[in-house]
């Protein structure tokens, strides 16, 4: 997930990769640093390397092809995604802020390393002793803030999982409702090896797109009723088994992609859970939530019945060992993992005939928007045991839909991790919400927490490829200039024709914002 690199040298000022520290003081006034205590921290920084440009010696070349099987990286950059034309700020001046476009040179020296570094496996440390705790139990207390570091590297996993399911869905987007059809699940390839993918996921909407709406020229799998919307997968690596004291079964969901999701997430009414509930205090969902999770397609079962007939399957496989169960999302991914999560523990619980508790369920969403009412919420944490955590970005509009002045009844549930954008040194503090809302940029900030009031990490060590080439407009100036110069250019903007390929065009994906 990311790379081992040597931390740098701990000094008792403030890092200068984080945005919120004091100024340097102006010419005239003593520094509080000599030239040559800051010529000698730098020289060891850069480890005096050649004259720039700087060889990428451990990055592949960025027009290398992908292998039988890999999935081509999908975009999300700020040319073609809706939310990015939302800049609120153009309509709400009182909310800009100046663009900050310092670097310190040893920013620019980590900038260095980040753009090098190849990604790294799972955590190494083991957690086989709490990991009830680091899967939820007590609500993580004691682990949020400040961020324990075997949970940040937990849920960066986590976020890589959904990545992946971005991934596969967008290099061939109606390759795998086709194949699912045919009884085929989509090849995947996850970034922690020790997973293994066992079941892909297809979410269907009700709804369907009228011919006089769809235009020719956009590719088919805009207006498709059924699209892969993630996967379920197991850790199988015995040794990965020990350090986590349990086999996980992970259950991964996408955020939306395609016109009828869209359409689905305006259907914000509040709907019970069963059909013939009546009470006024009945757990409630949105009713296109409801309508995505367990609506079957013409050759795909629903989502409900995928994730549960999947969940009992392995559990079967896996029978008499220690289990749990982590349903992640982004965006809807997020709404979607919490109604998975209600069905399966309720099922579960009904089917356990050998006096052992079921599996412990947690959800873990980045910048998921509130699914259901308060007696849903109850329900989901006290009655059915499920732990749920939160990963907000401060920034981010669709953690705060709907809104309660539009739709009265809607509540969060679980525990909450906030980030903030504008604790970046890499991002502008203006970035707009389609970056606020991208995963990236949220594991992103992810790895670079240590906790309220906190710098950013100096020695967060994810790779900021990504954030260049979804989000290089919300990426500050120096950053994307110093990129420049080391030799790194984002991928090319590409799309999907109308029968599936990849090609270059108009269209660009639809972002992964909701």
């Amino acid at each position: 997930m990311s790379a081992a690199v040597t931390a740098p040298p701990h000094h008792s000022r403030p890092s200068p990769l984080n945005p919120n520290a004091k100024a340097a003081p102006s010419a005239g006034k003593p520094s509080t640093v000599s030239t040559r205590t800051h010529l000698a921290n730098l020289d060891r920084l850069l480890v005096r390397p050649p004259p720039l440009p700087l060889p990428l010696q451990h990055r592949k070349p960025p027009a290398e092809a992908p292998g039988d099987g890999e999935a081509t990286p999908d975009d999300r950059s700020g040319r073609g995604g809706l939310l990015n034309a939302l800049n609120l700020s153009t309509f709400l001046p009182f909310t800009r802020k100046p663009a900050v476009d310092e670097m310190s040179p040893r920013s620019l020296a980590h900038l260095q390393r980040l753009l090098t570094l190849s990604p790294r496996p799972s955590p190494k440390g083991s957690i086989a002793d709490e990991w009830r705790r680091y899967h939820g139990e007590g609500g993580w207390e004691g682990l949020l803030d400040p961020l324990d570091q075997n949970l940040r590297r937990e849920l960066l996993r986590y976020g890589d999982f959904v990545q992946a399911a971005y991934t596969a869905f967008h290099s061939m987007p109606e390759a795998a409702a086709a194949a699912a059809s045919h009884g085929h699940h989509r090849t995947l390839v996850l970034p922690d090896r020790a997973y293994r993918p066992t079941c892909s996921l297809f979410a269907s909407s009700s709804l369907s797109i009228p011919p006089w709406a769809q235009r020719r020229s956009a590719p088919r799998w805009l207006t498709q009723r059924s699209s892969f919307v993630g996967y379920v997968a197991v850790c199988d690596n015995e040794r990965e088994v020990r350090r986590m004291g349990r086999r996980d079964i992970a259950i991964v969901l996408r955020g939306t992609a395609t016109c009828p999701e869209w359409a689905e997430n305006l259907r914000a009414g509040l709907v019970p859970l069963a059909a013939d509930d009546d009470d006024a205090s009945a757990p409630k969902v949105a009713k296109g939530f409801l309508s995505l999770y367990k609506t079957a397609g013409d050759h795909v079962p629903s989502l409900s019945e995928a994730v549960v007939a999947e969940v009992k399957r392995l559990m079967e496989v896996y029978k008499g060992e220690e289990l749990s169960i982590t349903i992640v999302g982004h965006s809807l991914g997020g709404a979607l993992a919490l109604l998975a999560a209600d069905e399966l523990s309720a099922c579960l619980a009904a089917d356990t005939t050998d006096h052992r508790p079921p599996p412990p369920i947690a959800v873990v969403s980045f910048g998921g928007p509130k699914a259901g009412n308060r007696a849903f919420a109850d329900r989901l944490q006290r009655e059915r045991g499920v732990n749920v955590l939160r990963v907000v970005n401060a920034g981010d509009v669709v953690t705060r839909v709907p809104a309660p002045i539009a739709r009265e009844g809607y509540v969060h549930a679980g525990a909450e991790l906030r980030l903030d954008s504008r604790d970046s040194p890499c991002l502008r503090p203006d970035a707009g919400p389609a970056c606020c809302h991208d995963l990236e940029a949220y594991l992103h900030l992810l790895d670079g927490f240590a906790g309220s009031g906190r710098p950013f990490r100096a020695d967060a060590s994810r790779s900021v490829e990504r954030l260049l080439t979804y989000q290089r407009t919300n990426v500050k100036r120096a950053y994307v200039e110093r990129a420049r110069v080391l030799g790194f250019e984002p991928a090319t903007p590409r799309t999907a024709t109308a029968n599936g390929a990849v090609a270059d065009g108009q269209y660009g994906y639809l972002a992964s914002p909701t």
